[in-house]
């Protein structure tokens, strides 16, 4: 078998670069591989599947502002039918004192991008969320209208459907292997036994793409890193709270009747993660979480934790930032990769731009130039600093 492009990753990096290649006018053959059909352990599904505008760098702030621009034409894009479940409820990026200077410079480069974020003050934000508790904090970043989050599933299930419509081959296997000639690639071999001639390769492995860029002799600095996710009931309900995000790194957010919550992995002992390991952590949610929601929001004293998920998402060592584009020298190698937790919301934005760059030459919409793997080559980091 040949295929002028190959994308190794079929959950939504994969699918939107396969949707919009033929949006794009790409008419070639397209193989788009996938290990997880049912994404039972992909980074899509088992995100907490948020849309932010509240970046430090502005490329950032532009992919994510593209995505929300689909989500406000989600039914004239995919049709009628099409609901995400977008709750725009908006962010809101707590700071301490010692935060304070990199809040306010966060926001600075946010309203340059006429992002729709106020920064407030304490006595603000109690007076806007009586709710919280504001010891400790000099500020918080609130995002009016622009930010929330949605169905992951449903997402991803509006790109495979529309697809399956697009005379893209759709292949359940693992790539154990890619052959390289030179300064090209040439073939990817499956588990199944198959060699498949390619003109393109895309990296769209997400937690796995440092192995699978290694496959074709490249460095690539992306490994899984494990998160967990907290679900939990209380008896006050909050239907204005925001994806609130403590100074500490603990987020929550409502989901319906209940909430969820997370962060508590600290940069201290993190790293790479068992590929087979996706049992949660509870003494997390006891020890680390509970107390920062008890302090920040009072109510949250009295909780009852009812659920809980694991997963792995693709972490930049280098940067915590997206590489996006060509390797310089093997040409027909690319990457999409690195996202560190941002992916799913950046998807869309990045599928559009390798595209355009397939098809036209060259970035149209978003400028991804910046998210280039010559620093990688260099060892120069693109730093994102609101990580969360």
């Amino acid at each position: 078998m040949r295929y002028e492009i190959v994308i190794i990753g079929g959950a939504i990096v994969g699918s939107s670069i396969a949707y919009y290649l033929r949006e794009e006018g790409f008419s070639g053959s397209i193989a788009l591989i996938e290990r997880d059909p049912q994404f039972a352990h992909a980074a899509t599904t088992l995100s907490c599947a948020s849309i932010r505008q509240q970046f430090s760098i502005p490329q950032n702030i532009r992919l994510s502002q593209f995505t929300l621009k689909l989500f406000r034409r989600l039914k004239e894009t995919f049709g009628a039918d099409a609901d995400i479940g977008f709750r725009e409820a908006g962010f809101l990026i707590l700071a301490s004192e010692n935060g304070l200077p990199i809040l306010k410079a966060n926001h600075e480069a946010q309203k340059a991008e006429s992002a729709d974020i106020v920064l407030e003050d304490a006595d603000q934000l109690t007076r806007r969320f009586p709710w919280l508790s504001t010891e400790d904090i000099s500020a918080g970043a609130y995002g009016r209208s622009g930010e929330g989050w949605f169905d992951a599933h449903a997402m991803l299930t509006l790109f495979r459907k529309a697809l399956r419509s697009k005379n893209v081959d759709f292949m359940t296997a693992s790539v154990i292997g890619i052959e390289r000639q030179g300064h090209r690639v040439t073939s990817v071999r499956l588990d199944n036994g198959e060699t498949i001639e390619a003109g393109t390769v895309i990296n769209a492995a997400g937690p796995n793409a440092g192995k699978v860029a290694a496959m074709a002799g490249l460095a690539l600095p992306v490994e899984p890193r494990k998160r967990n996710v907290f679900v939990f009931e209380a008896r006050d309900k909050y239907s204005d709270m925001p994806l609130l995000v403590d100074p500490s790194g603990i987020y929550v957010r409502p989901e319906g009747s209940v909430y969820l919550t997370g962060g508590a992995e600290t940069e201290e002992g993190d790293g790479p993660a068992d590929p087979t390991d996706f049992e949660v952590d509870w003494p997390l949610f006891e020890e680390v979480i509970w107390p920062v929601l008890a302090t920040r929001i009072p109510a949250f004293e009295a909780i009852k934790p009812t659920r809980a998920w694991a997963g792995h998402y693709d972490y930049n060592t280098l940067d915590q930032n997206a590489v996006i584009g060509p390797h310089p020298k093997v040409k027909n190698f690319l990457f999409a990769n690195g996202f560190s937790g941002h992916g799913l919301q950046q998807a869309p934005a990045v599928g559009k731009a390798l595209a355009e760059l397939l098809v036209h030459g060259g970035y149209r919409t978003v400028d991804c130039s910046a998210f280039g793997y010559i620093r990688v080559a260099e060892g120069r980091a693109f730093r994102e600093l609101n990580v969360i």
